[in-house]
């Protein structure tokens, strides 16, 4: 379960919420459903716990917590306080402190720029369906996570490597995704998303 405040000396700021703004009924979340509003950071003593997907949680994983958008499902997330925005899935159900509408890993704290506040003030957005290989076609991949600096890709995609996943980065706008695969079975994408975290999406 993902709290909304940071622990072990984490920063955090408490600021005045923003108002939810949904642009589509919230239940359907189609593909540019996005909300605005507050968003924090979650570590210890929270990793290697097992999240409410049923995965377990590393906190230097790219991933996000949010009380309603069903697992697995891709989203946008834009730092609205320094232009920063990170890709990345729903994997936990959280927060739970009020006015708060994320949480998101350390790691991915680290990409939007808020370790040091604590919180920031974010857009979601929806940019895929929840995951399923019988749902994104005949070959898929698994993205991992994106970055907005190539080094940082580079790091991840070897990570992927060492797991022993072919993996590679692809340029997409102002972020390089990283993405294990192609898979064509869904027992081998189902493995990946397992071990790596992330989300399926078509090849």
């Amino acid at each position: 379960m993902a709290l909304a405040i940071a622990l072990s000396g984490q920063a955090c700021v408490w600021s005045a919420p923003l108002a939810t703004t949904p642009s589509d009924d919230p239940p359907l979340y189609a593909i540019g459903w996005a909300e605005t509003g507050i968003a924090s950071w979650y570590g210890e003593p929270f990793h290697g716990r097992n999240t409410a997907a049923g995965g377990t949680y590393d906190m230097d994983g790219i991933s996000a917590a949010h009380q309603t958008i069903p697992f697995g499902t891709p989203i946008r997330v834009d730092n609205l306080d320094n232009g920063r925005s990170i890709e990345l899935a729903v994997t936990d159900r959280g927060p739970f402190v009020r006015g708060r509408i994320l949480d998101v890993s350390r790691a991915a704290a680290r990409e939007l720029g808020m370790i040091g506040p604590g919180t920031a003030r974010v857009r979601i957005t929806v940019i895929g369906p929840p995951n399923a290989v019988s749902a994104l076609g005949d070959c898929v991949v698994v993205q991992v996570a994106s970055f907005r600096e190539r080094r940082s890709a580079e790091a991840k995609r070897d990570e992927v490597a060492r797991a022993g996943f072919e993996a590679s980065i692809e340029p997409y706008e102002d972020v390089y995704r990283v993405v294990a695969g192609p898979f064509a079975e869904e027992p081998a994408a189902d493995r990946a998303l397992e071990t790596l975290g992330g989300f399926m999406r078509p090849c």
